[in-house]
């Protein structure tokens, strides 16, 4: 067995736990984070870079890097009921309000994750691991003191913290208590060829005869979420799927030259929904942050967003504690609690909007009731006959209920960053002992 020490051991290499894990190594805290797979190449990820993160990384000082990748905008999201369009949200009038990037910016996952890892890996306290796929929680004294991961690998930390996604294995080791909630949906995700002369942003329908597609513009193809009635997909499956391209022609005629992209059941991809949230987020010497303590819905497409808010609040919130030489459990575990009750109230508010909308407007469609024959309904109506309106929406979307900023010692001016930046910006913290380790 191969033993290893870390100060602060983050399980999971998506977006928490990279930020987490940046943004610490900027406080000078050892961090390792544990990334199951070898790369992040992993398809049908949240795409979605919210206005809220983009300010993020302004103040990491990477948005020079970030503005490189392959990135789209998107400024309105637009919805096609039976009873004629009508657009729904306009972040474009966030710019008013001093949002400095008003759009949602559509950038495959594994480029941000590329990005935020090697500015991680400039810091000298920051290691990431691969194919360290974690198998058990070490325990001492009913303390969390540690993982093992791989084939007898073991790192023994000052805290774990669980990055792990919906189906967190650290989780599940944890016993913490969970709530679950009901849902009505599942979603198959597929692409569809996009022309430069069809809709462009976001764009929904939603029939009165139960189908609900939502179309996401990425340029020269549309990534595509096609609501289903939950536990229908095995049935579906085992007819053709000349009945799904059908449907999408029935629903949306303009996308019927296209439909035979999709040629076989292999080219949909199933997310079963879930939505939940621990009772508890932390115990001795762990914490769970991002979809590991709270699943969310993917109405919004706010998951993401919600994750890297609680990354940077937890970072904010042990960073001065864990980057002491030799930091106290009692505090660590105290600063642990304090980030669920920081990020309560924005997780409870967003899942509770998510959760009516399941029943006013998911249910009722998938179910063939619609959302009324004839006229739009009064909320889409008011938005209509005032466009200023649509800022709410957008600002519930992009920016969320409670959004985080990052801490002055994890900034960096815009054309820092690096080596030479980590030089000259000094910690705010003096700096916790690396502890004597080999590189897992």
């Amino acid at each position: 067995m191969t033993q290893q020490r870390t100060t602060c051991a983050v399980v999971g290499g998506g977006p928490a736990g990279i930020v987490l894990g940046l943004v610490l190594a900027r406080a000078g805290v050892e961090v390792t984070v544990l990334e199951k797979h070898g790369d992040f190449l992993r398809d049908f990820r949240g795409d979605t870079v919210h206005p809220s993160t983009m300010t993020l990384i302004d103040e990491l000082g990477l948005w020079d890097r970030f503005a490189a990748l392959p990135w789209k905008p998107i400024d309105t999201v637009q919805v096609v009921l039976d009873a004629g369009p009508a657009r729904i949200g306009d972040l474009t009038r966030l710019g008013r309000l001093g949002v400095p990037h008003p759009f949602v910016a559509m950038v495959p996952q594994w480029h941000l994750l590329d990005m935020l890892a090697a500015a991680g890996e400039e810091e000298p306290t920051f290691t990431l691991v691969r194919d360290a796929e974690v198998t058990d929680l070490v325990r001492r004294g009913g303390r969390v003191t540690g993982v093992r991961w791989g084939d007898g690998n073991e790192l023994a930390a000052d805290l774990v913290v669980a990055c792990d996604g919906r189906d967190s294995r650290v989780r599940e080791l944890s016993g913490l208590p969970q709530r679950d909630f009901a849902v009505p949906m599942d979603v198959w995700w597929f692409r569809l060829p996009r022309e430069e002369d069809d809709p462009a942003g976001g764009l929904g329908r939603l029939s009165d005869d139960g189908r609900m597609i939502v179309m996401i513009d990425r340029g020269d193809h549309y990534q595509v979420a096609y609501l289903i009635a939950r536990g229908t997909d095995a049935e579906a499956r085992r007819g053709p799927v000349q009945a799904l391209r059908d449907e999408l022609t029935r629903a949306t005629p303009w996308l019927g030259d296209r439909v035979d992209a999709l040629r076989t059941w292999d080219d949909v991809k199933l997310l079963r929904v879930t939505l939940n949230r621990l009772r508890t987020w932390a115990a001795p010497g762990l914490l769970c942050i991002g979809d590991a303590a709270h699943a969310m819905s993917p109405v919004g497409g706010v998951g993401i967003n919600l994750a890297v808010q609680d990354a940077v609040a937890a970072a904010r919130l042990l960073g001065p504690v864990l980057a002491a030489a030799d930091p106290d459990p009692a505090a660590v575990d105290a600063a642990a609690a304090r980030v669920q009750r920081r990020r309560t109230v924005p997780t409870v508010a967003t899942q509770t909007a998510q959760r009516i909308a399941h029943r006013v407007v998911v249910r009722n469609v998938l179910r063939g009731g619609g959302l009324g024959v004839g006229r739009l309904p009064l909320p889409v109506r008011l938005l209509q006959k005032v466009p200023a309106l649509q800022v709410v929406p957008a600002y519930l979307v992009g920016i969320g209920f409670l959004p985080e900023r990052a801490p002055a010692w994890a900034r960096r001016s815009p054309a820092g960053g690096g080596q030479e930046a980590s030089a000259k910006n000094s910690s705010a913290f003096p700096s916790g002992s690396v502890k004597d380790s080999a590189q897992p």
